[in-house]
């Protein structure tokens, strides 16, 4: 048994499993990088957890069987909240323990621990709580607020009405700001219905070149042949405007956004029970921008990130959570010139229909 104390301070994220690979415990900086609780994770397949490219259950078994450590240095790792990242991985047996085994990994983003340093990364869980309080707290008494300003500003001369008109468009804004918040808020499943992702992207691509996108040029490079995918039409909707509307924003002189779809029969992600499932449709929004800022490139998902001087950092964390929800992938690669939003998703079940 690993000493508590010992146990939570650990910096890395770690987790026991039993002879079944089924986790026993995990420590708190686990629980960060799952953005779940010690709670809610524990009696779970560990594989349905962890996201690798590799399947290391076989040599996890056979490490328990020698009594012998495993190390698997620069592999992908994700979970079902978070995208995947480099991690170097150590698993070992714990002695005593009936087939217990001890695996450590360490993500690149979780390096400055080791200098004493706390994360930052904020899960949509807490997200989800914030807004809930954030509604209640502050939302009801900003009303007041910003009706209290506005009587005051009968009774005052024109030039003396700056002052309240501040406190009014302070106080819509900010109320604008927890109607974002409040998106975390809203846990209803998506309504999956059988989609064509072309027909979505269209009427983004529609949608943005008459509004935000009209200063850029949209190139359409789609494959035809894509068969359709289980979604929510509305919410697939929402992602591609949101990354529409932030590749547009990030090149005010105008540039190029292109639409790419594709077929890729390699991606696989593990669900829950501990199968796997397969995410062969592939969407590409690639801009010529300047590309994310590199401090922020690795967490731009987590909530409150934003390399926007007025950004709120919810945009891309309400897409990332849009996307999980309909057990699809979403990662980015960026660099001055060239970023790529790339989304994966399932197909449609046999024999659904439109």
């Amino acid at each position: 048994m690993i000493a508590e104390d010992l146990w939570s301070s650990l910096p890395v994220p770690g987790i026991v499993v039993d002879r079944e690979d089924i986790i026993v415990d995990i420590n708190a900086a686990a629980e960060d990088f799952f953005n779940q609780s010690r709670k809610g994770l524990k009696g779970r397949p560990v594989w349905a957890q962890l996201y690798v490219k590799t399947d290391l259950s076989e040599p996890m078994a056979r490490a328990r069987d020698n009594l012998a450590s495993l190390h698997i240095n620069d592999i992908d790792v994700g979970a079902p909240q978070r995208e995947a990242m480099l991690c170097n991985i150590r698993i070992a047996p714990l002695q005593n323990s009936d087939g217990q085994m001890l695996v450590l990994f360490a993500p690149r983003e979780v390096t400055s621990f080791l200098s004493g340093r706390t994360s930052a990364t904020t899960s949509v869980k807490t997200a989800i709580g914030m807004s809930e309080m954030l509604a209640h707290e502050i939302k009801n008494p900003l009303a007041g607020i910003t009706g209290a300003a506005q009587l005051l500003s009968m009774n005052l001369e024109p030039e003396d009405r700056e002052l309240t008109d501040l406190i009014v468009t302070e106080s819509r804004r900010i109320v604008k700001l927890l109607d974002q918040v409040e998106q975390f808020g809203n846990l209803r499943p998506p309504a999956c219905t059988v989609v064509n992702i072309h027909d979505v992207l269209d009427r983004a691509r529609r949608s943005a070149i008459v509004g935000f996108a009209s200063h850029m040029m949209l190139i359409e490079d789609y494959d035809p042949s894509l068969p359709s995918t289980w979604a929510d039409g509305d919410m697939l909707l929402q992602v591609f405007l949101n990354l529409l509307k932030n590749a547009s924003e990030a090149q005010p002189e105008g540039g190029k956004i292109r639409l790419h779809t594709y077929f890729d029969m390699s991606l696989r992600m593990r669900k829950p029970d501990g199968s796997s499932a397969k995410l062969p449709l592939q969407i590409e929004i690639i801009d010529d921008g300047p590309g994310l800022p590199a401090e922020i490139a690795e967490n731009i998902f987590d909530p409150f990130v934003s390399g926007k001087e007025n950004g709120t950092g919810l945009g891309l964390a309400l897409v990332s959570k849009i996307i999980a929800d309909h057990g699809g992938w979403i990662s980015v690669d960026s660099h001055p010139g060239r970023t790529v939003f790339r989304i994966a998703l399932p197909l449609a079940p046999p024999g659904a229909t439109p």
